[in-house]
């Protein structure tokens, strides 16, 4: 054979396989990890600790051996079936290019969407996608109507920076008032309750709260449904960031007590980089303004508050492989094999010299991020001195974190890739550091 006939027989090959994948572009794998073990039986805390089963999730993920990676709250790295569909499905969209958007897009658009919804609990036509939790909460907060000038708006030291800045762009936006109170330290479920009780007591016009599930600074837990119900009975409601809750924690969007939430796709779900969605309570469309006067939609269709242009095709497409095996891992499964690596590394260094553990340990109160400093360091050299030491000292990631009321601290945060020896070599490195173990 010649090598032109050659060249042109690989490319029908490749043409035939890319046209095989077009047809099947949101086929649902029948299982996103195939020869992943059978969860072991059992509670939580049993499934926890067994490690055999654990090293076989570990076995899924493909990571760099260069650092021991306790930074995963930036976001979650793709298992390998789900990196594999967001090439498949890269290929597929490259493939047809602008006839597969302009024929097939929007209907499995529609697909994910509805795998999406059925997974946390939701209505199809109660969520809309998204790039990611922030920008479903960006239009959450600046599209809320029912504020007018001479209200207040409530947020805490602990939300996240890009919502803090949605939050006091209201005042030009709406007129209202911005406030801004601390989370006492160290925090307990009671000291939370109260100091959302004192904050909004002590405001009574506030008609919006913003409330965060789980802290990125901190890793601390919000009592979610008891807040988004305190403030229900003083007429205010609540718009929840839950960017890093589901998909480390159980539970389902309903239960939260809230009717409009931003979530993200990339961090706990392991989707690929730049996804999420917004949830508004299907009877509470109309107090969200549609983004930018958005026509492509009715204005009873939630996706109408959304209008961000052409998306990442293959990045959406992706999303039911790594729900999948969010599903076959199992949420509570997750949830205590998470909770667990955190006791692991916290319960050996509490006792260690002069440092401070930000998250407290009440059941409930935590996931798998926590934050710590070191007594008396509560500056950004300070603590970008600290992560500096353990990454180029003892090959550790982790990250500073600032915007907590009594001073920077160091966010650690494993993944399910993370097994005990990881963490053996962060506490032996802490050990040091901190003068508990001479160097």
């Amino acid at each position: 054979m010649h090598l032109t006939e050659t060249l042109s027989s690989d490319r029908r090959s490749i043409l035939k396989g890319l046209a095989a994948a077009a047809v099947a572009s949101l086929a649902s794998p029948a299982m996103a990890a195939e020869g992943l073990p059978p969860q072991p039986i059992g509670p939580a805390a049993a499934i926890a600790t067994d490690n055999a089963y654990w090293a076989a999730v570990k076995g899924l993920y493909a990571v760099t051996p260069d650092i021991v990676n306790l930074e995963n709250g930036f976001w979650g790295i793709m298992a390998e079936p789900v990196r594999r569909e967001f090439i498949r499905q890269s290929d597929m969209v490259n493939f047809q290019n602008s006839y597969y958007a302009r024929q097939r897009a929007g209907a499995d658009f529609d697909a994910v969407r509805a795998k999406v919804a059925q997974a946390v609990g939701a209505a199809p036509e109660e969520i809309a996608l998204t790039r990611g939790a922030t920008e479903a909460l960006q239009l959450l907060i600046s599209g809320y109507n029912r504020l007018k000038p001479g209200d207040s708006v409530l947020y805490a030291d602990l939300d996240y920076d890009s919502m803090q800045y949605a939050m006091n762009a209201l005042k030009g936006r709406r007129g209202v008032d911005v406030v801004k109170f601390d989370i006492p330290e160290p925090a307990t479920r009671q000291g939370v309750l109260d100091a959302y009780a004192r904050a909004l007591e002590a405001n009574p016009k506030t008609r919006l709260l913003l409330l965060t599930h789980v802290s990125h600074r901190t890793g601390l837990v919000m009592p979610v449904a008891e807040i988004a119900r305190m403030a229900r009975a003083k007429g205010i409601d609540t718009i929840l960031d839950a960017a890093h809750s589901w998909g480390q924690m159980e539970f389902s969007v309903g239960e939260l007590g809230v009717d409009f939430v931003g979530f993200n796709l990339h961090k706990w779900i392991g989707a690929p980089v730049g996804v999420g969605f917004l949830y508004i309570k299907k009877d509470r469309l109309a107090d969200i303004d549609r983004d930018m006067g958005d026509e492509d939609f009715l204005e009873t269709d939630i996706r109408s508050r959304v209008h961000t242009g052409t998306a990442n095709f293959a990045t959406v497409l992706a999303v039911p492989a790594a729900v999948a095996l969010h599903q076959q891992i199992g949420a509570s499964a997750k949830q205590a094999r998470l909770r667990y690596l955190r006791d692991y590394w916290v319960s050996r260094v509490r006792g260690f010299r002069d440092i401070e553990i930000l998250t407290p340990d009440e059941p409930g109160s935590y996931g798998a991020l926590t934050s710590f400093r070191l007594t008396g360091k509560t500056s950004k050299a300070d603590n970008d001195a600290t992560v500096a030491k353990l990454r180029d000292g003892y090959k550790i990631l982790t990250v500073r974190r600032a915007g907590v009321a009594r001073g920077q601290c160091i966010r650690v945060t494993p993944a399910l890739y993370t097994d005990e020896s990881d963490l053996d070599r962060f506490v032996e490195a802490l050990a040091v550091i901190t003068g508990t173990k001479a160097g």
